[in-house]
């Protein structure tokens, strides 16, 4: 039994008896009791836990009927995937998909010259992976490759017109080339523009805190929609007659502007969570604005919005979907329009097609969040030390 002690005024607490032993860890625990305590500690954890095994038993089972057991996969056209033809109930034309997977990838880039662009890939591969190992060596010279050298050699690369290689319209591309070429001009882009809108804003000159007040508040307050169809349809009437850009590259501007904008919010929150004291303390040490930004204040705050410069860059993948309404065929685009062709017409033929372009975009955005739980965890670990 527990007690107070009273000595000369001071209130001591003595411990009686021992403290009970606590549970053991979760990983010591069998299966049974991991799953007991996780799932069903609780009778609204339980239901929960009901609820969604319901959900997952309506869900999955047919999923998995239509994609893998009743697919079809092999076949050279739409006869191959009829179920009169079969005799028994047809899921995913998975031939349909071998078949239109170069237009998916390439849209109608030249066919002899998709070369180019699976080299552009492997380039932009082989310099990504090691910015992403925290381990591998030479990351200033890597990023001033993978950012600096690259998009020009991409760029060559994809439009030709040098170096003895054939010119290709930006016309001409399409599908996965187009997805991955919007969504890494704007995630790469927005970042330091979103940085340098969110500081600012917070700037203590009036001019330029209101100047980027605007900005950030105007494309916030616009749709992607109208901000694309803008750059492609209206902003060449406000051009010279002899002033020609072309329409991906007005695309590309616009939404790396529009999610500069979100981006200088998201690190906004950021700045305002570092203590005062932090600032103070660089001020102390006799560094200036931009060394206290540069190496106190911004490599705090990014670490803290992890999390939403990531969910930032998720919708933006997402989002490059819109660029469908101003002609421009990503991936979506090509598969919409793959749907067209007679030699192809089943009635799984969308079902197939859609589901295919789900499993990418959801490969995509799932590599990107688990990416970012992997760096939040590592520098959780390195804030706490040893």
């Amino acid at each position: 039994m527990s007690g107070a002690v009273v000595r000369g005024g001071d209130a001591r607490f003595v411990r009686t008896r021992t403290i009970p032993p606590a549970p053991p860890p979760s990983a010591r625990l069998g299966l049974l009791a991991r799953v007991r305590q996780r799932l069903f500690n609780g009778a609204f954890n339980a239901g929960l836990t009901i609820i969604i095994v319901l959900l997952l038993w309506l869900a999955v089972p047919p999923l998995f009927k239509f994609l893998i057991w009743d697919a079809v996969w092999i076949g050279s056209g739409r006869e191959d995937c009829l179920a009169e033809r079969l005799g028994r109930e047809v899921g995913a034309c998975w031939p349909f998909i071998r078949a239109k997977l170069p237009q998916f990838i390439y849209g109608f880039y030249p066919w002899g010259e998709h070369w180019r662009v699976d080299l552009a890939f492997v380039l932009a591969l082989l310099l990504l992976t090691p910015l992403l190992i925290p381990s591998a060596p030479y990351k200033r010279a890597n990023a001033i490759l993978f950012f600096g050298v690259y998009p020009i050699v991409a760029f060559i690369l994809l439009t030709g017109g040098a170096f003895g290689l054939r010119e290709v319209e930006t016309r001409s591309w399409g599908g996965l080339l187009i997805t991955l070429v919007v969504a890494v001009t704007g995630i790469v882009a927005s970042l330091p523009l979103g940085v340098l809108l969110a500081l600012g804003r917070r700037s203590p000159l009036p001019i330029i805190r209101m100047l980027c007040v605007i900005f950030i508040e105007f494309w916030r307050g616009v749709p992607l929609i109208t901000v694309l169809f803008f750059a492609t349809y209206m902003l060449p009437l406000f051009l010279p007659s002899h002033w020609s850009v072309d329409a991906l590259l007005r695309v590309l501007i616009g939404v790396a502007l529009f999610a500069a904008a979100y981006m200088a919010e998201v690190v906004r929150g950021g700045l305002q969570a570092i203590p005062k004291g932090q600032y103070e303390a660089a001020q102390a040490l006799g560094l200036g604005y931009w060394r206290t930004m540069a190496l106190v204040v911004l490599p705090q705050a990014l670490r803290l919005v992890i999390p939403g410069i990531v969910n930032n860059f998720i919708g933006l993948f997402k989002d490059t979907t819109l660029v469908l309404i101003v002609s421009i065929l990503d991936l979506l685009g090509q598969l919409r329009a793959s749907f067209a062709d007679p030699a192809w017409a089943t009635p799984t033929t969308v079902f197939t097609g859609f589901a295919f372009a789900g499993m990418i975009y959801f490969v995509f955005c799932i590599g990107m969040s688990r990416y970012s739980l992997f760096i939040e965890r590592r520098l959780n670990a390195a804030a706490r030390g040893p």
